[in-house]
C-alpha cells in the first residue's frame, strides 16, 4: 500500500460507485470488489470494502468462508439475521454494532428473514494486525451513546469504552446521527474515509455531501462536518493509519 501523506481531499459522489444489482441485492461499492475491478480504487489506508447494501425480504448471502479479515456491519434499517461456524446467531439492528474476525477462517451467512422489508446495511472490512489468529465475534448495542449526539466509537482497536474491538490498533470507525445542523470535527488520521450513510453534511473544503457520497481525506487535519438543515446526516467515518515500518 502507498505511504504517500500529501494532503488530498477526494470526492467519490454516490452515482460513480461500482454498483451490483442481482435481483435480490442492490450493492454500492466503494472500493473494488467481487467483478468490479479498478487498480486504482483497492482501499484508502486500511478499509479494503465498504459496500452499501439492500438486500430483500427472504433473501441472502448463503454461507460462505472469510480469512484474515475484520469485518465491521453496521444496519441502517430492518434486521439482518448472522450465523457463523463458531455458534453465533442472531439478529442485527440499527445501532447494534458487530464485528466478525474472521482470522485463519470462518463461514457465515448473513439473510433477511423478514417477510415483508428489505434490510439496508454498511459492511466494512479492514485489515488485521496479525494473521492466523483465533477467529471471533462481538457485539454491542450502542444506541445510548448515539442519541447523545456526536461522533461516537463503533468498532476500535485502541480501547475505546463504547466500542466493539477489533484486531487492528491502527484504526476506528466512528460513526454519528447528526441532528439537523449539528457540526463535528472529523477526526485527525493519516487516512479518514468519511461515508454519508444518511441525509447529508457540508464538509470543510470538500462542499456539500448527499447520501452515499464518500470522502477520501489524507493527512487532511480535522475538518468540520455540518449535518444537512433539515435531514441531518447518519455518518460513518473510518480513522486508519499505516504501521510503521522499522
Amino acid at each position: 500500500m502507498p505511504r504517500s501523506t500529501q494532503p488530498t481531499i477526494d470526492v467519490r459522489r454516490a452515482d460513480t460507485r461500482f454498483a451490483t444489482d442481482a435481483g435480490w441485492l442492490e450493492s454500492r461499492h466503494c472500493f473494488s470488489f467481487s467483478r468490479h475491478y479498478d487498480p486504482s480504487n483497492t482501499h484508502h489506508g486500511l478499509l479494503l470494502v465498504s459496500n452499501d447494501d439492500i438486500v430483500a425480504p427472504r433473501t441472502g448471502f448463503d454461507t460462505h468462508p472469510h480469512q484474515d479479515m475484520e469485518i465491521v456491519t453496521w444496519v441502517m434499517s430492518g434486521e439482518l439475521e448472522h450465523k457463523d461456524t463458531l455458534g453465533n446467531k442472531g439478529l442485527i439492528y440499527p445501532g447494534l454494532a458487530q464485528r466478525m474476525s474472521a482470522g485463519r477462517g470462518i463461514w457465515h451467512s448473513e439473510k433477511n428473514n423478514t417477510f415483508d422489508a428489505p434490510v439496508h446495511f454498511v459492511q466494512m472490512w479492514v485489515l488485521p494486525d496479525i494473521e492466523g489468529i483465533d477467529p471471533g465475534y462481538q457485539q454491542l448495542d450502542i444506541n445510548p451513546e448515539l442519541d447523545k449526539g456526536g461522533l461516537v466509537p463503533i468498532a476500535s482497536g485502541r480501547g475505546h469504552d463504547a466500542a466493539i474491538a477489533i484486531r487492528q490498533k491502527q484504526a476506528v470507525l466512528w460513526g454519528g446521527r447528526l441532528k439537523p445542523g449539528e457540526t463535528v470535527r472529523v477526526p485527525e488520521g493519516q487516512f479518514v474515509h468519511v461515508y454519508i450513510a444518511r441525509g447529508g453534511a457540508d464538509l470543510e473544503n470538500a462542499g456539500y455531501l448527499d447520501k452515499g457520497d464518500a470522502v477520501r481525506l489524507t493527512a487532511a487535519g480535522a475538518p468540520k462536518l455540518t449535518a444537512d438543515p433539515v435531514n441531518g446526516a447518519e455518518v460513518l467515518i473510518w480513522q486508519t493509519q499505516l504501521p510503521t515500518r522499522n
